[in-house]
């Protein structure tokens, strides 16, 4: 260790109501000699296992650690066995879900910088806290507060815990009291903060950095968390390259085995953030099967909502653009100029899917308050989602790019508005 270099202990650890099922970690980091809080983190993650749980504890652990000191060493101390071992190298890293989060931990400082040591659940019980802490606060729909937290005082007023690592009451209790205004009588804690599932916060040096606001202008203060709708369109069939009109009065066709392999790149991304809490899909097969493939990483059920199967294109199934120009001009020409032009031979207007869609949408901001929903459906339900939340003209639907196997995500509060958050993402799949 070079003369004069800082050392840190870093303390981590994760939990899951369930494994997977709701969770979240904890993390602190402490300074060796005087046991002292440095920092804390905490973040509820949503539906997740416990392993990863732990490795975001880990990466939250680092990532504080890097941020009082870039050149510090550290020596990060956890209960999990599993974790200690794959990033001290001893052990191979065999699910495929754990791979990425290793890689992003290995990546925060140098692994010169970093050495791991296995310690009993006993001693681990700051971490252990904040993570519980962090998993109560998402039940309630809010972010973990440092100000509020209790997850390094003692049981006990002794003072010499403090000296103790991992148990650094006095240190902690200060940086509380601060954030809290304790020191000037008559103070009160700051309120907690309503935040979805995946915001975090963190605690350094007795000062508060939350994470930025969910939407894009914040929330309003009494709404809490929103009902977020995760919209994943299903990877490709044998008709998507061909651009094929493709709904659900057609031959309901599986998915190919490019889009088998994109339904799976999309499972591996959801499994990574961990914050997908419950799934829900259209009946038709290329969405059941998209949704199958993610359902089995997460350890979710798949419940079948009708409302977001795809329209119905009538006589136009099957075909291209070019051939549903040639055979009905008229009709097509209608159709792209109002939204209450149905296809030719009895199909689905706009319009009806924007009322059927939205009925859907209703149920489910019910069934899901305050959680984050996968929904796997198709290029107009996603579009007409996004256009109703952006309160946008009917004719928006063709202004809009949505590819095989995307992710578009909207968020929708209790007061009746909606956030748009993404469209389009296609970065898992590259």
């Amino acid at each position: 260790m070079p003369p004069g270099s800082r050392q840190f202990v870093v303390e981590a650890d994760g939990g899951s109501r369930g494994n997977p099922g709701p969770a979240g970690y904890g993390a602190v980091v402490l300074d060796p000699t005087t046991g002292e809080t440095l920092a804390e983190a905490a973040e509820f993650i949503g539906v997740a296992t416990n392993n990863v749980a732990e490795y975001k504890g880990l990466i939250a652990g680092l990532r504080a650690a890097r941020e009082l000191d870039p050149a510090a060493t550290v020596r990060v101390r956890m209960d999990s066995k599993l974790v200690v071992e794959q990033m001290s190298g001893r052990w191979k890293i065999k699910h495929p879900d754990m791979r990425p989060l290793a890689a992003e931990a290995a990546r925060v400082l140098p692994s010169s910088q970093v050495s791991y040591e296995w310690i009993p659940r006993e001693r681990n019980k700051h971490a252990d806290r904040l993570a519980n802490e962090a998993m109560d606060a998402g039940k309630r729909g809010e972010r973990w507060s440092p100000s509020r937290s209790t997850a390094d005082l003692s049981s006990t007023a002794d003072a010499s815990a403090a000296r103790v690592v991992g148990d650094a009451a006095a240190g902690a209790a200060r940086a509380r009291a601060a954030l809290a205004g304790a020191a000037v009588p008559g103070a009160s804690a700051p309120a907690a903060v309503p935040v979805a599932a995946g915001a975090a916060s963190t605690s350094v040096r007795g000062k508060a950095v939350e994470a930025a606001p969910t939407v894009g202008w914040g929330t309003s203060a009494d709404l809490g968390a929103p009902a977020t709708f995760v919209l994943l369109r299903h990877g490709e069939t044998a008709l998507t390259p061909s651009k094929r009109f493709s709904g659900s009065g057609g031959s309901d066709p599986e998915l190919s085995a490019v889009g088998r392999g994109q339904a799976e790149r999309a499972a591996a991304a959801f499994a990574e953030r961990g914050t997908i809490e419950a799934i829900v899909s259209s009946p038709l097969r290329r969405c059941r099967e998209t949704a199958a493939a993610v359902a089995a990483r997460l350890g979710l059920d798949v419940h079948i909502e009708e409302g977001l199967r795809e329209t119905d294109f009538g006589a136009w199934e099957g075909l291209t653009f070019a051939e549903v120009r040639e055979r009905y001009p008229d009709d097509l020409d209608a159709w792209l100029g109002s939204a209450k032009a149905a296809p030719t031979g009895g199909g689905e207007s706009f319009a009806t899917v924007a009322r059927r869609v939205a009925a859907a949408r209703d149920r489910l901001v019910a069934a899901y308050p305050r959680r984050t929903v996968l929904a796997v459906t198709h290029v107009t339900p996603i579009k007409t989602l996004v256009r109703l939340a952006l309160g946008a003209p009917p004719e928006s639907l063709f202004r809009m790019e949505l590819s095989a196997a995307s992710i578009s995500a909207v968020a929708y509060y209790a007061d009746g508005n909606a956030s748009v958050r993404v469209l389009n993402d296609t970065g898992h799949l590259r």
